[in-house]
C-alpha cells in the first residue's frame, strides 16, 4: 500500500511529499526524480497512511533507497559544485555581465548543472550558455533569485543570535508589511526591522495575531482615560506587562490596566441650552382660515400683474380704445392711418 513521505534537499527548510511502498523511516537516504532531475533527498519525518489526506494530483514515488555508491557520487557532486562555481564566476567576469553569482549544484547523475545568481535587471546570458556548454559537457541551467531567497541558500544568523528562519525551518515566504511592526509598537526603524536580506524580518508576523488580540482590552493611544478622578491622555502601551503610559498636564507615568476607570454612562438629558432651544417654535403656526387666505392672495395676484402688464403695453404703444381702425380720406385725397 503507498503512503506518503516527507522529503527534504540539500539540508533545506522546505519538504516535498513523495508516495512510496518502501518500509521507511525518518533519517532514511533515498533517491527520488524531481523535476531537476535524480536528487538525493532526506526523509524528515515518519510515513503516513495516504488515506488521510485528499490528494487531487497523483504524487512521484520514491526511486530507492539510497545505496552506498549514491552517497559517494552525491560528495564527489559536491566537490565538482564547488569548482563549476569558481570557472563561472570567471567566464561572467570575462564577459562583463551584471550577474552575482550565488551557488552551484549537480544533480545526482551530474547530467546537468544549476547555477543560481542574483541580478538588479535581466540579463541576456546566451553567449554565457554556449560558453558553459562548452565546459561542462552537460546541461546548463541559470536561475535568477531574489534576495529572499539568497538569504535561504547561503544562511546566516540573525540579529537574535539564531540560524535565520528561512534557512532553518520556512517552507515558505509569507507576506510581511511595515503594518505589522506599528501594531507591535516597535520603533519604525528600517535598519532594526530588516534582515540578513535587507528585507522586513519574517519574524514580525509571528506575534501580530497576538497582539491585535492582547490589545483589544487596552484603550487607544491618544484617547482620555479617568485616572483618579482625573482625565488623562494615553501616550503608550506595554501589552506585555499591562501598563498604560499616561500624560498628565505633562507629568508622564505608567499605571495598570486595572487602575483604570470605566467611564461612567452618559446622561441622557439634554443640556440647558439644548433644551431652550427645544422650547422655541422653529416655524410659525397657521391656521386654516389663514391658509385659506393666502391661497387666494396668491392666485389673485398673477391676474393683476397680468391686466398691469397689458395696461403699460397700451400705454406706451399709443393704442386709443374709442379710435377707428377705418382707413380715412383727407381733403387731398390721400390715404392716412388716421394720423394728420
Amino acid at each position: 500500500m503507498d503512503r506518503l513521505a516527507a522529503i527534504r534537499f540539500n539540508n533545506g527548510a522546505k519538504s516535498y511529499y513523495f508516495s512510496t511502498t518502501l518500509d521507511l523511516v525518518k533519517g532514511d537516504k533515498v533517491v527520488v526524480e524531481t523535476i531537476r532531475g535524480l536528487e538525493l533527498g532526506e526523509v524528515i519525518a515518519d510515513l503516513k497512511d495516504m488515506s488521510e489526506f485528499n490528494l487531487n494530483t497523483e504524487l512521484k514515488s520514491v526511486k530507492r533507497r539510497a545505496n552506498r555508491a549514491d552517497l559517494e557520487v552525491y560528495e564527489i557532486n559536491k566537490i565538482k559544485a564547488e569548482k563549476a562555481f569558481q570557472i563561472c564566476k570567471e567566464i561572467v567576469d570575462e564577459s562583463g555581465l551584471d550577474m552575482r553569482m550565488i551557488s552551484c549544484e549537480y544533480t545526482l547523475d551530474a547530467s546537468k548543472v544549476i547555477f543560481m545568481y542574483t541580478a538588479d535587471e535581466r540579463v541576456d546570458f546566451r553567449e554565457l550558455l554556449k560558453k558553459l556548454a562548452s565546459v561542462f559537457k552537460c546541461r546548463i541551467e541559470l536561475r535568477q533569485i531574489g534576495p529572499r531567497d539568497k538569504a535561504k541558500v547561503i544562511g546566516g544568523l540573525g540579529t537574535c543570535g539564531l540560524p535565520l528562519c528561512c534557512n532553518s525551518f520556512l517552507g515558505e515566504f509569507d507576506g510581511v508589511s511595515i503594518n505589522m511592526a506599528k501594531n507591535q509598537l516597535l520603533a519604525i526603524n528600517i535598519d532594526k526591522i530588516s534582515g540578513a536580506c535587507g528585507r522586513l524580518l519574517c519574524c514580525l508576523k509571528y506575534e501580530d495575531e497576538a497582539y491585535t488580540d492582547l490589545k483589544k482590552k487596552f484603550p487607544k493611544i491618544g484617547s482620555k482615560i479617568n485616572y483618579d478622578g482625573k482625565s488623562v491622555k494615553v501616550v503608550g502601551l506595554n501589552v506585555i506587562s499591562d501598563l498604560v503610559k499616561i500624560d498628565d498636564n505633562g507629568n508622564i507615568s505608567f499605571i495598570g490596566l486595572d487602575e483604570i476607570e470605566k467611564e461612567k454612562p452618559h446622561n441622557n438629558k439634554p443640556r440647558k441650552e439644548e433644551r431652550e432651544f427645544n422650547k422655541k417654535p422653529r416655524y410659525k403656526e397657521v391656521s386654516k382660515k389663514d391658509q385659506n387666505t393666502d391661497s387666494q392672495t396668491k392666485t389673485a395676484a398673477p391676474k393683476k400683474e397680468n391686466t398691469n402688464k397689458k395696461e403699460s403695453s397700451k400705454q406706451k404703444s399709443g393704442h386709443r380704445p374709442h379710435y377707428n381702425h377705418k382707413r380715412t380720406q383727407n381733403q387731398k385725397g390721400n390715404t392716412t392711418n388716421g394720423r394728420s
